[in-house]
C-alpha cells in the first residue's frame, strides 16, 4: 500500500487543488481496486499528509497553537454557558430513555482502541455535517442552540460512565477545535478529568473548556456518578489560505468510511431501537 499511496503523491494534488478519485484510482493495479473502497482510500490518504496539513494550518491559525485555549475567545461559548440548565435539562431527558445512546466503538469502529468496553457513549444531534433528525427533535433546544454556532461541525452528548477510562490519543486534523459544555458532572469533579499534554483540566457544570484534540490528551472518571458534556467540534478560525486547506480536508474526511460508517451506524441502530431514524445534511453559519 505504502508504494501506492507514494504513487499519489504524483497526481497533481495540491493544497488547493482538489482530492480526485479518478486520478487516484488510476494509480492502483486493479486487484488493488478490487481490495480498497474509494472512501477507505481516502482515509488511508488523509493519514499519510495529514501532518503535513496540520502544520499549514497551525500556521494559519489566526487563535494561535495552543493545547487548551479561553474560553472567553470565542463568543459563542456564552450562550452555551447561558443556556446549559436548558440544555442539562433535555440530556437529563434523553438520555433517561436510553434510546439512541450507544458506546462509541459501536458508532466508530476506529474508536476501538481508545474504547474497547462500553463506559465511553454518545448521543449524536449532528455529526461531521449530518444532522441526526430524530434526535434533533428529541432535544429541540439544543438544537436551535447548536444552530446559532460559526462553523459547527459535530455536535453531541459525551457520557463517561464511573470508570471509564480513556487512553492518550490524537484528534484528527487542525482544521477544528473542541468544545465541551459540562451537563452532568460529579460531585466530586476532580476524580473526573481530561490531560491535554501536560496540562490537567476538570470539567465543570455549566462552563465550557476549549481545546485542540490534535494534541495528546486522555481522559478519566474515577468518580461514583456519570459525566455528561455536550461536545461540540467548529471551524478554527484561520486565515483564507487556511480556510481553503482546512475545508478541503474536511470534504475529504466527510466522503470517507471513517464519517460515512459511522452515520449509517447510528441510523441503522436507532432503527434498530424502533425509532424513526433518519439523517439529513447540515449546514451551519
Amino acid at each position: 500500500m505504502s508504494h501506492y499511496v507514494n504513487s499519489l503523491r504524483k497526481t497533481g494534488f495540491a493544497l488547493t487543488g482538489k482530492l480526485n478519485m479518478k486520478q487516484i484510482q488510476a494509480q492502483l493495479p486493479e486487484p488493488a481496486l478490487k481490495r480498497i473502497k474509494p472512501s477507505s482510500l481516502v482515509v488511508k490518504f488523509g493519514k499519510k499528509i495529514r501532518r503535513h496539513v496540520d502544520r499549514v494550518l497551525a500556521k494559519n491559525s489566526k487563535v494561535g497553537n495552543l493545547p487548551v485555549f479561553e474560553s472567553s475567545a470565542f463568543s459563542f461559548t456564552k450562550l452555551l454557558e447561558d443556556n446549559a440548565d436548558i440544555i442539562a435539562q433535555e440530556a437529563r431527558a434523553v438520555l433517561a430513555q436510553h434510546d439512541g445512546v450507544h458506546p462509541i466503538h459501536e458508532v466508530s469502529p476506529d474508536h476501538s482502541r481508545i474504547a474497547h468496553d462500553k463506559k465511553w457513549k454518545s448521543l449524536f444531534l449532528i455529526g461531521y455535517g449530518y444532522r441526526f433528525n430524530h434526535n434533533c427533535a428529541r432535544c429541540p433546544e439544543t438544537t436551535k442552540i447548536l444552530e446559532k454556532i460559526p462553523g459547527l461541525n459535530s455536535g453531541f452528548f459525551s457520557i463517561m460512565e464511573a470508570g471509564a477510562d480513556i487512553p492518550s490519543h490524537c484528534g484528527v486534523t487542525k482544521a477544528l477545535l473542541t468544545c465541551h459544555l459540562g451537563l452532568v458532572i460529579p460531585d466530586n469533579f476532580y476524580s473526573c478529568g481530561i490531560k491535554i499534554c501536560d496540562k490537567v483540566c476538570h470539567w465543570q457544570q455549566g462552563k465550557t473548556l476549549v481545546f485542540d484534540d490534535t494534541f495528546r490528551h486522555e481522559a478519566w472518571n474515577r468518580a461514583s456518578g456519570d459525566r455528561v458534556v455536550l461536545l461540540l467540534q467548529f471551524d478554527r478560525p484561520m486565515t483564507l489560505l487556511g480556510r481553503l486547506v482546512g475545508g478541503l480536508f474536511l470534504s475529504g474526511i466527510r466522503g470517507s468510511s471513517f464519517v460515512q460508517d459511522g452515520r449509517r451506524n447510528v441510523v441503522e441502530r436507532d432503527k434498530a431501537l424502533g425509532l424513526k431514524a433518519s439523517s439529513s445534511p447540515f449546514y451551519p453559519l
